[in-house]
């Protein structure tokens, strides 16, 4: 099978970053000055990673986001547009810096990161309704929480509206979402934590997990899918509790593997209709980004990754 049966239209209501990694070989200790092997930076931000996975993999992409006035947002926009990303509704906000994160990942590949969101917190409900003519013509409408949350909770009312169904990752992960403001979501994809602090309920068992997701379907949600990193994936609704398998890789850089997940589900689902399969090619497209260095540009275009997954075990 191909990565993309058919070309999907995926609308990204979300954020943009610059990413700034630093490689460290073990993370400092509070006042503790280290020296680091090397740095790199890039475009990222969740939702701008997740509209790249997409459109790498063959997706129509169009993005609804906001950056700022300086020469992070200028090189934001060219890399949207290098990547066939439609721009129409990504505009500068006047004497905003654009949003920022700083990274840091080890030896083992783990991370830690900051994030700044500058023009991302100027992404208002309006921004929403001037961008109708492409939401509602989509397949999908993917989001994020870098963004203000009564942008989102608009978001989903409007897609509801014009029968188009609707991701939400919950990252990063804030107690002040409102659950009850999300009724119509199609998707809601936390990780453990998130679902976590979501639901209110513990999230350490196989059974736990399936409880604390159900919580969330009984308050209006569709289906809840639920990343655990290396333990793969689960796939929740009233009355399905789906596995689905980690692939093994030898990690380099976790950095945006979560934000590959999604973009590329988001890309498989529009293109088949099939979420079970579109998770199990997910996972797949995120254990190639695992095993290399970066967001944006760890992730595979369609050609490298139907190679991928060719070459990988049967």
């Amino acid at each position: 099978m191909t990565s993309n049966s058919r070309t999907g239209r995926i609308a990204v209501v979300g954020s943009n970053m610059v990413d700034l990694i630093t490689y460290v070989s073990r993370m400092p200790a509070p006042g503790e000055t280290l020296e680091a092997p090397s740095f790199e930076s890039g475009c990222g931000g969740k939702g701008a990673n997740q509209a790249v996975a997409a459109a790498k993999l063959g997706s129509q992409v169009s993005m609804v986001s906001r950056v700022g006035d300086d020469l992070f947002g200028d090189n934001t926009l060219r890399n949207f547009s290098d990547h066939g990303i439609d721009i129409r509704h990504v505009a500068k906000v006047a004497g905003k810096s654009s949003g920022v994160a700083p990274i840091f990942v080890d030896e083992s590949g783990e991370n830690s990161i900051l994030i700044v969101k500058g023009a991302n917190e100027d992404l208002l409900p309006a921004d929403v309704d001037a961008a109708e003519d492409v939401l509602r013509d989509a397949d999908l409408i993917l989001m994020q929480l870098e963004i203000p949350l009564e942008t989102i909770y608009h978001t989903v009312r409007r897609a509801a509206e014009w029968g188009v169904p609707t991701i939400l990752n919950p990252a990063p992960a804030t107690s002040a979402l409102s659950v009850s403001d999300l009724k119509s979501l199609s998707f809601l994809v936390p990780n453990e934590s998130e679902l976590a602090l979501l639901s209110g309920m513990p999230t350490d068992t196989e059974e736990e997990i399936m409880a604390a997701a159900r919580s969330l379907i009984e308050k209006g949600i569709g289906t809840v899918i639920v990343t655990l990193g290396s333990r793969g994936a689960r796939l929740v609704t009233a009355d399905r509790f789906t596995t689905i398998e980690p692939v093994s890789v030898t990690p380099v850089d976790t950095t945006g593997a979560g934000d590959a997940f999604i973009g590329s589900f988001a890309h498989f689902f529009a293109a088949t209709g099939d979420t079970e399969t579109a998770l199990n090619r997910a996972a797949r497209y995120a254990a190639y980004s695992v095993g290399r260095r970066g967001t944006q540009k760890s992730y595979a275009s369609a050609n490298d990754f139907d190679a991928f997954c060719e070459a990988l075990p049967q």
